[in-house]
């Protein structure tokens, strides 16, 4: 088989499976809550909106190139906000998602100021400050954050003519808001503020040539993934109905950027990947081994970088690429109605092109 014919045979199948992935993906998270138990649902709630934190950190890190170690301090500035809002001003939980989007992008739109000098192992220093400074914080202000104990919030109800019980209406706006926001991701990621942030990972000097503005674009992409973070943290107070300062501490951000990379970055399916691997594999690590969960969990991350050196997501795309799926039989039928390529006629009693192998010099006549 051609070269020619195994690029129409991967275009034909790219085609063909991408949509038929995303319908069977579509199908799996619609009927998810009406096939599983309560807990179960609750797994899922939480995959899905660690997706949307992830989301964020995907800007910033996959896309953007800076190294964050704080993202857990904004998931909680975003949770904080929500919980607040409902407890001591009684609003509704709707209004609660655009001011933690709002306080969180000023926020890292603040925060990205600074940090605009810093670049590697110190901007990692310095954001991790952040997310270790933040926990202490909350618990002074006790009139306003409940302190130590934290605040209790109600969990939005389901409204009666949808007939669906409490954890599979939080799913289902779990689900409204992770595919509004990855949708967000990815058509900001393929506008010019997109292409701006790939040019400046790439090269930062070579960006400036082109007329990147480096400093707007590094600190709007602070600010973004900080509002995706906080957008993530109001639904996390929506799902849970409780927030401490303990919850939200360093291993958070640690937890998150494990699993952006272990997702797969610079990836639009990454977050969905790494937010999986955030959630049942501390599980796993658990009931493998109760007395070092940490341990088995490090050891996992180990493994799955060991198999997927760039990620699930790239793991998952090399098997789609692999030579099996061209085997398939109605990608063979496919294929088999693409038009041969007609060699060009050659004058009587020369070679034709093809019949040189590649590679191979080309020797002057003589004479």
């Amino acid at each position: 088989m051609s070269n020619g014919r195994l690029t129409t045979m991967d275009a034909r199948a790219a085609r063909l499976l991408r949509p038929l992935a995303a319908l069977v993906l579509a199908a799996a998270l619609l009927g998810a809550p009406y096939y599983f138990a309560p807990f179960r649902v609750f797994q899922l709630t939480m995959v899905l909106l660690y997706a949307v934190a992830l989301a964020g950190l995907n800007l910033l890190v996959g896309f953007g190139g800076q190294i964050s170690l704080g993202h857990g301090a904004f998931f909680a500035v975003g949770a904080y906000t929500a919980a607040v809002m409902l407890d001591r001003f009684d609003t509704g939980h709707p209004a609660t998602l655009p001011a933690a989007a709002a306080a969180c992008f000023l926020l890292g739109l603040g925060f990205g100021v600074p940090a605009l000098r810093l670049r590697g192992l110190y901007l990692a220093l310095v954001t991790l400050s952040l997310a270790v400074f933040l926990p202490p914080l909350l618990k002074r202000f006790e009139s306003v954050t409940g302190g130590s104990m934290g605040l209790t919030v109600d969990k939005p109800q389901p409204p009666s003519w949808t007939g669906l019980a409490e954890d599979q209406w939080l799913y289902f706006l779990a689900l409204a808001v992770a595919a509004v926001a990855l949708l967000a991701a990815r058509n900001l990621l393929r506008s010019r503020v997109g292409r701006a942030l790939l040019a400046i990972r790439e090269n930062e000097a070579a960006a400036e040539v082109m007329g990147v503005r480096l400093s707007f674009h590094k600190t709007l992409a602070f600010a973004w993934s900080a509002m995706f973070a906080g957008v993530a943290g109001c639904v996390y107070t929506w799902v849970i109905g409780f927030v401490s300062p303990d919850s939200f501490s360093f291993v958070l951000s640690v937890t998150l950027l494990a699993g952006l990379v272990v997702g797969g970055l610079a990836s639009l399916y990454g977050p969905l990947l790494g937010a999986a691997f955030v959630m049942y594999v501390p599980s796993i690590a658990q009931d493998v081994s109760e007395a070092a969960p940490g341990v088995v969990f490090g050891l996992l991350i180990i493994v799955a970088m060991y198999v997927a050196p760039t990620g699930l997501a790239g793991l998952v795309g090399r098997v789609a690429r692999a030579d099996r799926w061209r085997r398939l039989p109605f990608l063979r039928a496919q294929a088999s109605r693409a038009p041969e390529s007609v060699p060009p006629a050659t004058p009587s009693g020369s070679e034709p092109l093809d019949a040189v192998p590649l590679g191979t010099p080309s020797t002057p006549g003589k004479g």
